[in-house]
């Protein structure tokens, strides 16, 4: 049963706002950042290895970093050149490699990470109180929550493509 009229709008004005909320952010982060000589989308990868201590497959930064497979490839080779990243076999499947941060590629995450946490901070404290921050966060964990999942998503995709 699809919403009513005015719900779709407001579902519509609603997404608008958070879009451009987050295009007008991530901007900022990026071209203001101190990312030194790391493009954001480097320190994205480092980032969603930080707390992975097995790694995780190229399949699992696909969905965790939002590129696609042979952006992520990419990425990876670059920063595995760099000696910040290091490919390991994944003992549940003979045929994938599991990527993991190397020392460097973890102090390099930290430092990062740090002054990205500081910058953010003040981007979403410059407009919303605590209170304000505590609702976004608990709305965009529900919108995630709520999703399909990739998996899904992926399976989705093939039976319409194969149809």
């Amino acid at each position: 049963m699809a919403p009513a009229r005015g719900l779709t709008r407001l579902a519509n004005e609603a997404w608008e706002a958070m879009f451009r909320a987050q295009a007008t952010l991530a901007r900022e982060f990026e071209f203001d950042g101190d990312w030194g000589d790391f493009p954001p989308r480097e320190y994205g990868v480092l980032y969603a290895l930080a707390d992975v201590e097995d790694g995780l497959r190229i399949t699992d930064l696909i969905d965790d970093v939002l590129l696609t497979q042979a952006g992520v490839s990419r990425l990876v080779a670059r920063l595995e050149k760099r000696g910040l990243v290091e490919r390991l076999p994944d003992p549940d499947d003979g045929r994938a490699c599991r990527i993991v941060l190397t020392s460097e590629g973890r102090d390099v995450q930290r430092r990062l990470g740090r002054a990205h946490a500081r910058h953010v901070a003040r981007a979403m404290t410059r407009a919303l109180t605590a209170s304000q921050l505590e609702t976004l966060r608990d709305l965009g964990k529900a919108l995630v929550a709520a999703a399909p999942s990739a998996t899904s998503q992926h399976s989705a995709s093939d039976t319409r493509n194969t149809a």
